[in-house]
C-alpha cells in the first residue's frame, strides 16, 4: 500500500520511530481506511504532499489508531490527518478537510499554524 510519499506505520513502535525521525520538525500522520470512499479520494489529495507522510491503515493497524487516539486527545476518524511535533498536535483535519496544500502551509511555516 505504501508508495508516493507514503511510510506504512503498522504498530506503536513504528509510530513512535516515525514521530522521532522527525526531530524538531513536524510529522504528518494521516489515518486511511481501505473500505471508505472518501477516504480513496483523501488518499489521492494526501499522495499530494511533497513530504514524508505516516499512514496507518485502520484495518491492519487499529491498535495504532487507537494509539492516536489516546496520545494526542483527538478523537478518532477516518480518513483524518494529523500533523505532530513530539506530544502535541499542531494541526488536524478529517474527510474533506484534508487538503494538501494546507498541509504545506503549516509545514512551511514550520508547524506554527492553529488549526
Amino acid at each position: 500500500m505504501a508508495g508516493n510519499g507514503f511510510v506504512e506505520i503498522e504498530d506503536v513502535e513504528s509510530l513512535d520511530r516515525f514521530i522521532c525521525e522527525a526531530g524538531e520538525n513536524p510529522a504528518i500522520v494521516f489515518k486511511h481506511s481501505n473500505t471508505c470512499g472518501i477516504s480513496s479520494r483523501v488518499y489521492r489529495e494526501m499522495s499530494q504532499v511533497t513530504r514524508p507522510v505516516g499512514i496507518v491503515v485502520v484495518q491492519q493497524a487499529r491498535g495504532v489508531s487507537d494509539e492516536i487516539e489516546r496520545r494526542f486527545g483527538i478523537q478518532h476518524e477516518t480518513p483524518q490527518a494529523l500533523i505532530v511535533r513530539g506530544d502535541k498536535v499542531l494541526w488536524s483535519a478529517s474527510h474533506y478537510g484534508v487538503k494538501a496544500h494546507a498541509i504545506e502551509e503549516v509545514m512551511n511555516s514550520n508547524g506554527s499554524a492553529e488549526s
